[in-house]
This record gives C-alpha cells, structure tokens and sequence, in this order.
C-alpha cells in the first residue's frame, strides 16, 4: 500500500491542486463537496451526503470486519478562508476573496488517495473504514454538525492529519508529530460591554467615561494570566476587538470589548470565565459605571488518546523509520474542532510538517502566500492507509 500511494503522488498533486483553485467558506461547499462525490464515485466508494451542510462521510467495508464490527474513521476537512490569495501559484485561486490557506485542499487530496488504495484493498481489512469530510472546521462548527448528523455512530477510534507548520517552521518537511494528551488549545469567546454615561470631553466630570473603564479592564485582564496563573502554566486571554465612540471631542455612553480565551482543561477555561467576569465587574464598579458580560464555550481542547497516538506512531515508524515522527513537542494555542469527535471516540489528530524555506512553504497558516511541499503528499495518503491495514 505504501508504494501504491506513492504512485499516486501526481493523482493526489492533482486533486490538490483542482480543490485549490475553488476554495469555499462555511457550510456552503457546493463546488468542493461535488468534487469529493465525484472521486468518491469514481473509486466505487458509497458515500451519504448531508445536503444541507455539504457533508460527506463515506464507507469503506473490510471483508474481514463482519463479525468484529470494528470501525475506525478517518476525517478531513473541506473549507477555506476569506484571503485574497497572493501566491501567484498557476493554480491559484479562481475565487476572489477566498483561498484555502491552511491546508485543507491537501487533507481532502491525501484522504481520497488513501481512500482508493484502501478501497481496493478492502478484502483484506479487518475494519469499516469511515471517510469524512467536513465543511466550516474555520468557524469551529463544522464537526459538531456532523456528529449531530451521524458521522461517528459506531466508530471506535478517529484520526486527522494537518499539515503544513502549525507545530513549529523548525520540523523539517515530511516529518511526522504523533503525541499524546494535549496538542491543541480551546478556543472560547468573551463579550464585554461596557457601560458609562456619555457627556463633552471638555466636561469629563458629568459623565462616567467607558473608555477609561475599558482601559483599566484590558490591564486587569492582562494581569489574571499574569499573575492568578502559574508562570509554568498554559493559558491565554487575547482582546482582538476595542470598539466605542464616534468623535475626538464626544465621550461615548458604551464601549464593547471582544477577545478570545484559550486553555488545555475545563477546568481552566472555567476559572477564566469567572475572573474575566468579576475583574471587569469589578473596574467598572470602581468608575461608576456597569458592564454587561457574556463568555461563550467554544471549540474544545484537542487531546490525543495514548494508546491510539503510539499505534499511529508505530505505523507511521514502519513506513518512514523511526526518525520520521516527532512524539514530544509543545502544545500550541490554536484551535481545531477535531476535538468534537474525540468527545465521541478516542482520538489522534497528526500533524504532517510541510516547512521547507528552499520551496517557499515555510510560511505561517492563514496568510495570503501560505503553500505546501506538495512533494510529501503521497506520505499522509500512505499514513492513513497504514493505519487501516494494520486495524
């Protein structure tokens, strides 16, 4: 199987390319969505398809899964980003404003390669093989949708591979990160309006100013992390949005702050959204004024199971050796909605480093010149197969 997708490579160059010139956002991937069931069907691969949400999952069934059910599944996911593309690559996107910036037409092209050598080899597995293919994993919902839907009824282990350089510009191109516990971050979102008394600039004393309340509760917010958490703890509270006030000379009534939360455990998000709460109560108590606040739950930590991470480690060993997986590495803040399926089974999202300054894909995720080493496709496509076989 591993020389079988390596055959492949140029098939799954192919498709990566076709998907990355017709990105999409959101739930709304008619285009992307009618490419995947078209390979599917082209690979006998039966397949149902949530119309409403553009979500697929396919179904691979072992000859040798009859009487074990086993079920493991595999997940890609299918939607890109609002960018305006500046790679000048020749298959740029043909869609203005939009562009798949991290990755996901490489996941959706080495999952259908996977996809038609484990098909034809389906005589001799010992498991159900699920594909799925997710839309809106960039607005953190799409996965939710398709648990919602059905997806992992029955499935016993899942795994996902990211590539690109999520994990660090310093792991070379076509190595492996396969760790368990803790890998990705939470992501939470915190409203916080705030409340004064509008008046002159010139008369500050008939008011109460929600600007100088903010300010105070951007600094208290700062020292929570700063000085509630261990230093060798892992949290984090970003502000990304301050909005209030039309004009130089006029103090505003209200002042609307946004940021995001994020975390490795419940129990840390929950303690960030109470102090958040009671510091910015707080400040704004001490001006006079008031605010309103609301923290909403978002996109769970991803936790990679032990037992799963070291069978993928293992099979992942045997194709490329033992160098080719990096298996202790530091968690990073960024958020990934894998993370929903993991409430449903145990689960390992890879992640497949693309970082080759020489070839120019050693840039960050979600910028406009984001690109892949696509010379190490065939290597995630034989990774999924690996781990089917071996079920």
């Amino acid at each position: 199987m591993k020389e079988e997708c390596r055959q492949l490579q140029d098939e799954i160059v192919a498709m990566r390319r076709a998907l990355h010139q017709i990105p999409e956002t959101g739930f709304d991937l008619p285009k992307t969505a009618a490419y995947v069931r078209s390979r599917l069907d082209e690979f006998g691969i039966p397949y149902e398809f949530y119309e409403d949400i553009n979500g697929i999952v396919g179904r691979i069934a072992g000859a040798g899964c009859a009487g074990s059910h086993r079920c493991i599944a595999f997940r890609s996911d299918m939607d890109a980003l609002r960018i305006q593309e500046e790679t000048g690559l020749p298959f740029a996107s043909v869609h203005e404003g939009r562009m798949h910036a991290c990755g996901h037409d490489a996941h959706m092209a080495m999952l259908l390669g996977a996809a038609k050598v484990i098909a034809a080899h389906r005589d001799e597995l010992n498991c159900e093989v699920r594909l799925i293919f997710q839309p809106y994993e960039e607005g953190v919902r799409g996965a939710k949708a398709m648990v919602e839907r059905g997806a992992m009824k029955g499935v016993d282990t899942v795994y996902g591979i990211h590539i690109g350089t999520l994990m660090g510009m310093d792991i070379p191109s076509g190595k492996f990160v396969i760790m368990p516990g803790p890998i990705m971050a939470s992501a939470d979102v915190v409203h916080i309006t705030v409340h004064g008394k509008g008046c002159h600039a010139a008369t500050p004393e008939k008011g109460i100013d929600p600007i100088n309340i903010a300010a105070h509760i951007v600094l208290g917010l700062e020292g929570i992390v700063a000085r509630e958490f261990s230093a060798i703890h892992n949290e984090l509270i970003s502000l990304g949005s301050i909005q209030g006030g039309t004009q130089h000379n006029i103090i505003p009534d209200d002042v609307r702050l946004s940021g995001t939360t994020r975390a490795y455990d419940d129990e840390t998000r929950e303690r960030l959204e109470r102090r958040i709460g009671e510091v910015s109560e707080s400040m704004a108590a001490a001006f006079g004024g008031s605010v309103d606040y609301d923290y909403r739950w978002g996109c769970d930590p991803t936790v990679n199971d032990e037992k799963a991470a070291a069978y993928a480690a293992d099979c992942v060993k045997e194709l490329f050796g033992e160098d080719s997986v990096v298996q202790k590495c530091e968690p990073i803040m960024v958020a990934e909605d894998f993370s929903a399926y993991q409430k449903e089974a145990p689960g390992v999202l890879i992640h497949f480093s693309t970082a080759d300054a020489v070839k120019g894909t050693a840039c960050p995720h979600h910028n406009a010149h984001f690109d892949i080493d696509e010379d190490q496709l065939w290597k995630g496509a034989a990774a999924f197969a690996a781990i089917a076989r071996r079920i």
